[in-house]
């Protein structure tokens, strides 16, 4: 479970991140292009990775294991019921050919309910498990943008990206602000 939630959190929050870094970037280039280039080169630029900041923050993986330990009930019923469901179709495909027809569509039918039952609970599950992530990462992502926030004015930075195809070690910032995060502050 904790390996799909992970990767389950990563793709949404870099999915959703991905629109937004789209239209920064066009906003942003659009706004720097009136800019005379002596200005441009006094500018301070940084980045910051917010996968890393999702991975290594502290209140990141609080909440992750907020999430992991929530879920972890309603995981292992899922996995229980998988294995039911798989043991008794397995059953009816050995015993199949020495059955009695009512019996076999009998039990075909209740394997068959049983099967809705796990894929409503299935998906109940995962429609649960994502807006409960949406809405502890967004905490996370609140205060990771005070911390950005808070690196920009004191180090004077002019534009802070939170994610690029390319970044020069030197701008990337994502260090200090999972130092201030972990500090509590």
């Amino acid at each position: 479970m904790n390996k799909t939630i992970r990767m389950q959190s990563r793709s949404a929050i870099l999915g959703s991140r991905l629109r937004l870094v789209c239209a920064t970037v066009a906003v942003t280039g659009v706004a720097w292009l009136p800019v005379s280039a002596a200005a441009q080169a006094n500018s301070k630029i940084g980045f910051v990775s917010t996968e890393r900041i999702m991975k290594d923050a502290n209140p990141a993986k609080a909440a992750q294991a907020k999430i992991e330990a929530d879920f972890a009930r309603r995981d292992k019923e899922l996995q229980d019921l998988s294995a039911r469901l798989r043991t008794a179709s397995e059953r009816l495909d050995k015993e199949a050919s020495v059955m009695a027809e009512s019996d076999r569509t009998r039990r075909q039918r209740e394997i068959a309910e049983m099967d809705r039952d796990f894929q409503r609970r299935q998906r109940e599950f995962r429609e649960d498990l994502n807006q409960r992530r949406n809405e502890e990462l967004s905490v996370v992502l609140e205060k990771a943008n005070r911390a950005i926030k808070d690196i920009a004015e004191r180090e004077k930075y002019d534009l802070i990206l939170q994610e690029a195809v390319f970044v020069s070690p030197r701008m990337d910032i994502t260090d200090q602000v999972v130092k201030l995060l972990n500090s509590g502050r």
